[in-house]
């Protein structure tokens, strides 16, 4: 279910770049602050299973934050 949620999130945010570059800003840094308030939760478990428990929410971050700068760096490859 989270990886279906994950997916679904970048390639929003993929399309949402690619089609208004400014405005796809706002909703990257709200996914950002969510993924980042979710691990910061989950890191806060003891020893290493607070590392492993905030890894899976630090990949799906750096994930989404790829996708939107693929939309815009798309975008800014158009001839238009």
């Amino acid at each position: 279910m989270l990886i279906a949620a994950v997916i679904v999130i970048c390639v929003l945010l993929a399309v949402l770049a690619f089609l208004l570059p400014r405005l796809s800003r706002r909703p990257q840094r709200g996914v950002s602050k969510t993924f980042g308030t979710a691990g910061n939760t989950a890191g806060k478990a003891p020893g290493k299973l607070g590392r492993w428990l905030r890894k899976p929410f630090d990949k799906s971050n750096r994930a989404a934050n790829k996708s939107a700068a693929q939309g815009r760096k798309a975008r800014g490859k158009m001839p238009l």
